[in-house]
């Protein structure tokens, strides 16, 4: 197997996320006595949470190249980073680095183009839903994204980042959220992608009225490919 780097931290209840279903996804392949390699840098968040201006994002990408070099440093063969948002200076990261970095929104993009589909809608945090780091990425692979409505994004966002990253799981929160997708569906979109890897906490990405790409299982799902051989 190979071993894989992780930035984590970001948010702590995410990373949880990929580190158990890393492990799972080597386990189903190999057998319940093996786990995944990781090597892991778990972040602190408070430096990066919500940030806006320029200069805070020139700080984020110089942390997180900070800790990709580490990675590398240490062992990694391939590096992922377990957070949606962070992808935005994840060009900048894979250019400091001499192993690739597995992209969650390419991954997504790949999938979703492979199924067939054409049109979907993004859902996470403001900064996801809204700018066009995100969205572009995704159409490069042949998506027409739907627009996005503002209070819902504002209210998904407040979710996200006042309870989901606290590992707080609200079921006022789950209902409402359900009530957003069933809302999304209703537009010209064949599917709507999960765009954040802590919703899955609320979301089940298998019991919805249109197929959900849920970013965090797709971008595991690539993890322990590569752990394991299966991707280049």
């Amino acid at each position: 197997m190979r071993k894989i780097g992780l930035i984590g931290g970001m948010s702590w209840a995410s990373t949880e996320l990929y580190y158990r279903h890393l492990n799972k996804g080597v386990q189903k392949r190999l057998g319940t006595a093996c786990s995944a390699p990781i090597l892991m840098e778990s972040l602190n968040y408070c430096d990066l949470s919500r940030i806006t201006t320029d200069e805070q994002w020139a700080h984020a990408k110089d942390v997180l190249i900070a800790s990709a070099q580490r990675l590398e440093a240490a062992g990694a063969t391939a590096l992922m980073i377990a957070a949606n948002s962070m992808h935005k200076v994840a060009e900048d990261v894979a250019a400091a680095l001499a192993i690739p970095l597995i992209h969650i929104v390419d991954k997504t993009g790949e999938k979703m183009k492979a199924d067939g589909i054409k049109a979907a809608a993004v859902i996470g945090t403001r900064n996801v839903m809204t700018e066009a780091w995100f969205r572009q990425r995704l159409v490069r692979h042949g998506l027409t994204l739907a627009p996005y409505n503002s209070d819902r994004a504002d209210e998904i966002d407040r979710i996200i980042y006042d309870e989901l990253m606290q590992g707080k799981v609200n079921e006022a929160s789950r209902r409402t959220m359900k009530t957003f997708i069933t809302d999304i569906a209703k537009q010209d979109i064949q599917a709507i992608v999960l765009a954040c890897t802590e919703l899955v906490m609320l979301v089940d990405p298998d019991a919805n009225v249109l197929p959900i790409y849920d970013t965090t299982r797709i971008h595991v799902a690539a993890g322990v490919d590569w752990i394991l051989g299966d991707a280049g």
